[in-house]
């Protein structure tokens, strides 16, 4: 399998963008903290790697471009999940999420019809590989409190503080 991939710059790091080469869809978007397992994980799969900017790398590159500039509240690029369908479930229902809102995780296994899963989005949002475009930084402890984020809980707070400062 190959993949199409391009690393951009943005005011939380460098972020790794990778497209799937035979249907051009995202299928990652990854933050620098954590490209290395990331593309350890590939190659122990055997997928390698092209460095090119196909159409859906530049559309998703001119999108984050907007968002970071403030002038862009939701993505309309292709996306490829890779995991289970309750995994996918809880990434599409992080979509849902208005752009400088969050919400807890209980209330995001109630939006799915599943309450009692609260541990499991949290499993599942953990293990989203399409940071900001699928945004998991909205979601946050019952009690207000910023909690556990493959970025790191500087870079969801950064979000989180741009996407306030922009909704005002």
């Amino acid at each position: 399998m190959q993949y199409n991939y391009s690393k951009v710059s943005s005011p939380v790091g460098a972020l790794h963008i990778l497209s799937n080469n035979s249907n051009e869809k995202i299928t990652a978007l990854i933050f620098d903290n954590g490209w290395k397992d990331y593309s350890q994980q590939l190659k122990k799969a055997k997928i390698k790697l092209t460095e090119k900017k196909d159409e859906v790398i530049r559309k998703t590159e001119k999108q984050l471009k907007e968002y970071f500039a403030g002038k862009r509240k939701d993505f309309d690029v292709a996306l490829e999940f890779s995991g289970t369908e309750f995994q996918t479930q809880a990434w599409k229902s992080l979509q849902q999420i208005p752009f400088g809102k969050t919400i807890s995780y209980g209330e995001q296994a109630r939006k799915m019809k599943n309450p009692k899963a609260v541990r499991a989005v949290g499993g599942a949002n953990g293990r989203n590989k399409i940071c900001i475009i699928v945004p998991c930084h909205r979601v946050i402890g019952k009690d207000g409190s910023l909690t556990g984020f493959g970025g790191g809980l500087k870079i969801k707070e950064q979000l989180l503080n741009f996407e306030k400062k922009v909704s005002l």
